[in-house]
């Protein structure tokens, strides 16, 4: 990747630590990685102390909040950013619907704040690739998947939230010239994924004997992509993708959510097994469906496979088996997440947030 100050914002969160591990994984890569975070409830610097540790000069992390334009503008010129990833944003829906105050503030505002930092370079300026979701082309009926050209619909304020900043993207590469990328992805899943997703939260309620919720009738499909698989497909994006253009990219996974909670159940009996016997599916609680809940998402991703030949390396099976292992062999790191002890440690890095 053509980058000497490569500024990833939302870095210490689930995807993007993962990216900045997979990116300095790639010896292909040669340029600082400068994550800005401002560690809210779903973002933990532990999840890259290692890379901290062993990497000094090629990764450095600075606490900031994109909603602020000032800060936003320092780290710019501080770092002089040539590239940025943008992951950062409010992405729990559930969230969205008690408080989408912050989803507009973030999601919008933050975006706007960038675009408005990115242009300023001029023409020193590569490659503004962000980060969207499937949820903004809003819910699909049995058949069909969303491709590129599919028009926005979005359901929920997080959606809504995220369309908006796709939007504010096309448009400064449309009117400013801004070089860009943006990617639509499906359900990620993974390790260092924030428990209150369905997949953590599963495995450890699962561990742990207590109720499994399954909205509704546990019937609402969706598209699921292993995280490596997805940090792999951006990085190919931002390298050799065309500027200006939106790549979808999915897993080739649709599962009902009924259907990955039973697998979960069983892989978690395997591992672990109860020390009563049984089966964890007994656990299964079915309660009352969220509003806007969008019945089934499905990707089409024909596109970023004919032009860059990316294809997801993990099935969903196996994807899963990884992520079921890694959050047992991770208790340590569960339990601060669930229990706010890293928290307790980031207000005493860095004060109490405002």
């Amino acid at each position: 990747m053509n980058s000497e100050n490569l500024l990833v914002t939302g870095g210490c969160g689930f995807i993007g630590s993962n990216f900045i591990r997979h990116l300095l994984a790639n010896a292909d890569f040669k340029g600082r990685i400068i994550n800005a975070d401002n560690l809210t409830y779903a973002g933990n610097p532990e999840n890259l102390s290692d890379v901290a540790e062993t990497r000094p000069g090629w990764y450095l992390f600075r606490k900031a909040d994109i909603c602020d334009a000032a800060v936003v503008r320092e780290l710019f010129d501080n770092y002089g950013i040539d590239t940025v990833c943008h992951f950062a944003a409010e992405s729990h829906v559930d969230r969205s619907i008690l408080m989408p105050d912050s989803f507009i503030q973030t999601n919008i505002i933050g975006t706007f704040n960038l675009l408005e930092a990115a242009r300023s370079r001029g023409t020193g300026f590569r490659l503004f690739h962000h980060i969207s979701t499937d949820e903004v082309y809003g819910s699909l009926g049995p058949v069909g998947a969303f491709t590129e050209e599919t028009p926005y619909r979005p359901n929920s304020p997080y959606s809504a939230s995220k369309a908006s900043s796709d939007h504010l993207v096309r448009a400064y590469h449309e009117t400013y010239g801004l070089p860009t990328t943006l990617s639509n992805c499906s359900n990620n899943y993974g390790p260092y994924q924030f428990p209150e997703k369905l997949i953590p939260l599963v495995i450890l309620n699962a561990l742990e004997g207590k109720p499994l919720p399954v909205y509704g009738d546990g019937k609402n499909v969706r598209d699921w992509l292993y995280v490596t698989d997805h940090c792999e497909a951006i990085r190919q994006i931002m390298e050799k993708g065309r500027r200006g253009e939106t790549y979808n990219i999915g897993g080739h996974a649709e599962m009902e959510n009924i259907a990955i909670v039973e697998m979960i159940c069983d892989l978690v009996d395997e591992f672990a097994p109860p020390p009563k016997g049984g089966s964890r599916r007994q656990l299964i609680t079915f309660v009352k469906d969220r509003p806007g809940h969008d019945r089934r998402y499905a990707i089409d991703f024909k596109k970023l496979h004919k032009e860059l030949g990316w294809s997801p390396a993990e099935s969903f099976a196996s994807g899963l088996r990884k992520t079921v292992r890694w959050y047992l062999d991770h208790r340590a790191w569960s339990e601060r997440i669930r229990s706010g002890e890293y928290q307790s440690w980031i207000r005493e890095q860095y004060g109490e947030r405002e």
